[in-house]
């Protein structure tokens, strides 16, 4: 898995918040394509969005779908479920270089 660098405050200790240009910078680097409104990953490509807000964080996984309207990020998962996030709670996102790898492994038995 990928882990997207936020800024400098995270390494002061500080309360980072994420920016429409950091999300940005996100699903560019995670090869999003546009459509519909949408930001939708490759196929086999999963986001998780971390966020937290007075002390409480949530993650939000299998993310294949991403839109943002002014301060809300709206999160779209593989089963269909759409989740409202305000950007300002938004610290963390990571995502994995998809179900494509070039050292898949053969089922059974080599020899």
């Amino acid at each position: 898995m990928k882990l997207a660098v936020l800024d400098s405050e995270a390494r002061a200790g500080k309360n980072p918040r994420m920016t429409h240009d950091m999300l940005k910078a996100v699903l560019s680097e995670a090869q999003s394509k546009e459509q519909d409104g949408w930001s939708v990953l490759e196929s086999g490509r999963l986001l998780s969005l971390y966020a937290a807000h007075d002390g409480v964080s949530l993650t939000v996984q299998k993310i294949e779908a991403v839109r943002v309207a002014h301060t809300v990020v709206y999160a779209r998962n593989t089963k269909g479920e759409t989740f409202l996030i305000a950007l300002e709670d938004l610290f963390a996102a990571a995502f994995d270089a998809g179900s494509e790898s070039k050292t898949a492994r053969k089922a059974g038995f080599l020899g």
